[in-house]
């Protein structure tokens, strides 16, 4: 069954809210030394504040009425910049899917639907990051083509 893919509503938060918490358990599995346990990325009225603002669009997949992952996104333009090219982008900010639906290509139709949603508003690329202990969606996002660009590196004093 393929999902239904839209932009986030209000009524949505709660789910958006539990499917953030195991982003930040992934997270806080890879480097506890930045992540905390439980943490939280937004409030519930923050999240839904973060809705209304249509530089950051928020999509979901859904499947049978429930909400089963997410795409957070960033639109970014540059223009008329003394060292960059015209660009307008479209940040990855945050993905997710559900760990009871992983494998059911909800992540691939997320980003297809994302990617495809980016070209019809111009962009002219697409970008996001990805923690380097995470497998899994680094692989994703290599089968969609993305390649690294930059490195950001750290050492734990």
């Amino acid at each position: 069954m393929n999902p239904i893919i839209r932009k986030a509503a209000p009524s949505d938060s709660e789910n958006i809210l539990d499917l953030l918490s195991q982003v930040e358990n992934v997270h806080h599995v890879g480097r506890p030394d930045i992540f905390r346990k439980n943490g939280t990325k937004f409030t519930n009225s923050e999240l839904i504040e973060l809705m209304s603002d249509s530089a950051r669009p928020i999509f979901v997949a859904e499947l049978e009425g429930e909400v089963v992952g997410y795409i957070f996104c960033i639109i970014r333009e540059i223009k008329n910049s003394t060292m960059l090219n015209d660009t307008k982008t479209i940040h990855l900010e945050d993905v997710c899917v559900d760990e009871n639906h992983r494998g059911k290509h909800i992540g691939s139709a997320l980003m297809e639907y994302v990617l495809n949603y980016a070209r019809e508003i111009g962009c002219d690329r697409a970008d996001l990051d990805v923690w380097e202990f995470n497998d899994s969606a680094r692989t994703m996002y290599e089968k969609f083509g993305f390649a690294t660009q930059k490195r950001r590196m750290d050492i734990t004093l």
